[in-house]
């Protein structure tokens, strides 16, 4: 196993490309659900397809490069991920890498861009997790690094162990997981540019895609969420058709296909208001999905109120002020 530091990276050939990183969002462009968050002992979505887990109170924030100042030459970085714990002991950001075979019985190198407001050690690892009804998971480290108050490009390789034997249950994942543990003290992370990739040497960095929309896309199939246009203007998810005088029904067609029929639906401040003529807008006292018609592809979601539903009426289903959304959850 090596650790090594450098500035730069090695060319590629431009077929290699695609694929070639296994972590989604990787340089940090995808924000759906908000560019700040804050919690306090659990497990967060930060960023797209980032998770935090920590013991104590943190937060993770967008943060903009001053033009011409990304760590790396050659590739203009828009936004780096800031991490910050107030309190506790122990702190991971990780992400799920779906499909447990992926590079598995192979040697992998795992490489970011990193720098901390005082001298920190952390370690980083892959997991291998099973899935539901599968093997127990199987944690490998890859290493431990301190890091710097200037941005550093760091890299590890590691052999990542075998399947052979093993029973694949569902969502079974490999996990990237970058921490400090048993510290006590504030922590502030930078990071930016995190790559996981087959070989032993860390290559010049790109996106799982290679483009902002392929990111997105690519992040849809877990997260999608809408929101006000310009986070101001009045949208119409869908329309929804009430059954009785308690419940609506929407369906709403995905642009991209989840991985599975989601299963979290968060939401905020949304409203609807009957096609036939009536303008005043109405708040459902909440929204369920409706699992007969939920799948990968569209969104089945009930919208229930004690009374006031036209039974058989038309309704839109709005999102009309800036704290208004609506989110659909399919992560591993």
């Amino acid at each position: 196993m090596a650790i090594n530091t450098f500035s730069g990276g090695n060319p590629i050939n431009s077929l290699q490309a695609a694929g070639k990183n296994k972590i989604l969002n990787s340089d940090f462009s995808i924000w759906q659900r908000g560019t700040t968050v804050s919690a306090s002992n659990t497990y967060a979505y930060l960023s797209d397809r980032w998770q935090s887990v920590c013991d104590g109170n943190f937060s993770g924030s967008r943060q903009t490069f001053t033009p011409g100042a990304a760590p790396v030459t050659g590739y203009e970085g828009k936004y780096f991920f800031r991490y910050t714990k107030t309190s506790g002991t122990y702190w991971q950001i990780q992400q799920p890498i779906e499909d447990v075979q992926t590079l598995a019985g192979q040697t992998a190198t795992i490489s970011f861009w990193a720098k901390v407001d005082a001298a920190k050690t952390v370690y980083v690892q892959l997991t291998q997790n099973f899935g539901s009804g599968g093997s127990a998971s199987v944690t490998t480290s890859a290493g431990t690094q301190a890091l710097t108050t200037s941005w550093v490009r760091y890299s590890f390789t590691v052999a990542v162990p075998s399947i052979s034997g093993k029973t694949i249950g569902t969502s079974s994942n490999l996990a990237l997981e970058i921490g400090i543990g048993a510290t006590t003290g504030n922590i502030t992370l930078d990071i930016w540019g995190v790559q996981v990739e087959l070989g032993t040497t860390a290559t010049t960095f790109t996106t799982a895609t290679g483009t902002i929309q392929g990111e997105l896309a690519a992040c849809q199939r877990y997260y999608q969420r809408l929101d006000a246009a310009n986070n101001s203007a009045q949208m119409a998810i869908g329309p929804a058709w009430a059954f009785n005088a308690n419940g609506a029904d929407m369906v709403y067609k995905f642009p991209v296909e989840m991985r599975i029929a989601p299963t979290v639906l968060d939401y905020s401040s949304l409203s609807h208001f009957q096609w036939q003529g009536i303008t005043t807008n109405s708040v459902p006292t909440s929204i369920v999905y409706d699992t007969n018609i939920n799948s990968r592809y569209n969104a089945g979601v009930t919208f229930n109120k004690t009374s006031g539903y036209t039974s058989g009426g038309n309704y839109f289903i709005l999102v009309n002020s800036s704290s208004a959304y609506i989110g659909f959850g399919a992560e591993l």
